[in-house]
């Protein structure tokens, strides 16, 4: 019975999970093979969504935003986190206040923060707005309105609300290197500069996979965010993969493809998982 208990225990979370989970990525898999239009259909086809979803301009456009606002939301986070929690590894005054004023952001859902940003750099009601009541008449933020910098108000709600868990990732990593190796280098006449360039830093590569694993796969699958940001606009200027194979697959009746570029989605994160779970497990054997 103790053997057979906990594996009777987990059976049912195993079943829901394998069911709703694999289940569903399988059978996305087969209506993208198929002439699903607004309801399914189990006529397979081949590849013609495949063909059809690489043909579409928007598609192009949504995986252009992707590569802009994936490269600066895992650039800016993880320099962001990196500095801040370097500077609470100075064991600064505060520190107990400071990390969980820094941490509060990840706390909140997307949807929160993308309503939040929403209201702030709306020219008629945030920032720009108060500056002009503030007798600031020439300021203007008009970014989120701006078909060229809508993507870059995407990176900075993004930037805002996952830095502060990289940040902790990074505090984790620092407080885990040895200080008699940090101790050794002060002694032999190293600069701070030298001290994180050439020693600390390096150490942390762990970490920085890590960030960038779970920033990429956010990145990847950004959708709750842009829809109460920008609603992917203006136009389609802030359109992304998971935005597009919603629209695709709900509103525009085109099921195949909305599920043909669910799989590519899930091939692009399976490509950045798939080689750090590979490399994780070779380094415990």
């Amino acid at each position: 019975m103790r053997e057979v208990l906990p594996r009777l225990v987990l059976s049912p979370s195993l079943f829901l999970i394998l069911l709703f989970v694999y289940g569903f990525i399988i059978y996305t898999g087969y209506l993208s093979l198929t002439d699903s239009r607004m309801l399914p259909s189990y006529d397979l086809e081949g590849f013609g969504n495949y063909a059809n979803l690489w043909g579409q301009r928007n598609w192009l456009v949504a995986l252009q935003n992707l590569a802009i606002f994936g490269i600066l939301y895992i650039a800016i986070c993880s320099v962001l986190g990196l500095v801040l929690a370097i500077l609470l590894d100075q064991k600064i005054r505060g520190e107990g206040i400071l990390r969980p004023i820094y941490l509060y952001p990840m706390a909140l859902s997307f949807i929160v923060t993308g309503t939040a940003w929403k209201w702030f750099l709306d020219p008629g009601l945030g920032l720009e707005n108060t500056m002009h009541l503030w007798g600031w008449e020439s300021f203007t933020f008009n970014w989120i309105k701006d078909r060229d910098m809508a993507i870059y108000t995407v990176v900075i709600a993004a930037v805002w609300q996952s830095s502060g868990f990289v940040m902790a990732m990074f505090l984790a990593g620092l407080r885990g290197i040895d200080s008699e190796i940090m101790k050794a280098a002060q002694m032999d006449g190293a600069s701070r500069w030298s001290l994180y360039t050439r020693i600390v830093i390096p150490q942390l590569r762990p970490v920085f996979l890590s960030a960038f694993v779970v920033l990429a796969h956010l990145a990847i699958k950004a959708y709750d965010l842009v829809i109460a940001l920008t609603n992917g606009g203006p136009g389609r200027a802030t359109e992304l993969p998971a935005t597009f194979m919603y629209s695709y697959t709900f509103t525009r009746n085109q099921m195949g493809v909305g599920a043909s570029s669910a799989v590519i989605m899930l091939a692009m994160i399976a490509s950045i998982i798939v080689p750090y779970l590979y490399s994780e497990l070779r380094e415990r054997r």
